[in-house]
């Protein structure tokens, strides 16, 4: 189970979001073991997310139509202002003074990034509904599926930390700038997707 958990994850992973985004950006940017940090924050956020769906929070957060929209709002501000902050800081402006670069920060940074998307909850919960029911498969399979999903996310994002410290090396300061403008404009995309969901729905 462990293994279908593994590839499972692995084929989540081909939808790129702004997690793989600022992973890469920040191993571009600050190495590999800065961007393996932020992997972690990740992976212990991913952790707790399918425990919780396990738990049947998942079914607590459908039932409450008001408590899903306030969840949309706060992931599309996190993303929005993150993604500014990348903007201005092209300019050389901090919108964000108290998170100056550096592995704990880096670390925050993805734990409050992967956060902003609690309703993942919600799809982890899907999942598991799904599979105790097509598959009849025990609780305990189902804490090894979650385990490989979780695996499938450290090395996806390990693999991206690793190809974008080789930027570091190959790109100029002044290229790496752009990559953090463009990353910027991309997580602003993201927030206002995300928005735009909540109105619609």
């Amino acid at each position: 189970m462990i293994w279908k958990g593994f590839r499972f994850g692995m084929f989540l992973q081909i939808a790129v979001g702004p997690i793989c985004l600022f992973i890469f950006q920040t191993a571009a940017t600050s190495g590999f073991v800065e961007a393996e940090v932020g992997v972690l924050g990740v992976v212990i956020v991913d952790c707790l997310f399918i425990l919780a769906a396990m738990f049947g929070i998942g079914a607590i957060l459908n039932k409450y139509k008001k408590a899903k929209q306030m969840i949309h709002y706060f992931g599309a501000a996190v993303l929005i202002v993150f993604g500014l902050s990348n903007i201005v800081g092209f300019f050389d402006v901090s919108l964000m003074p108290n998170l100056e670069q550096g592995a704990g920060s880096v670390f925050w940074k993805t734990v409050v990034l992967t956060v902003s998307n609690p309703l993942t909850i919600l799809f982890w919960a899907g999942v598991f509904s799904t599979k105790i029911v097509e598959e009849n498969i025990t609780q305990q399979d189902l804490y090894s599926f979650g385990l490989g999903a979780v695996l499938s996310t450290l090395f996806f994002l390990t693999m991206i930390s690793i190809l974008g410290s080789f930027l570091t090396i190959f790109l100029a300061p002044a290229i790496l700038k752009v990559l953090n403008l463009i990353v910027g404009l991309v997580l602003v995309g993201f927030g206002i997707k995300t928005l735009m969901k909540v109105k619609s729905a």
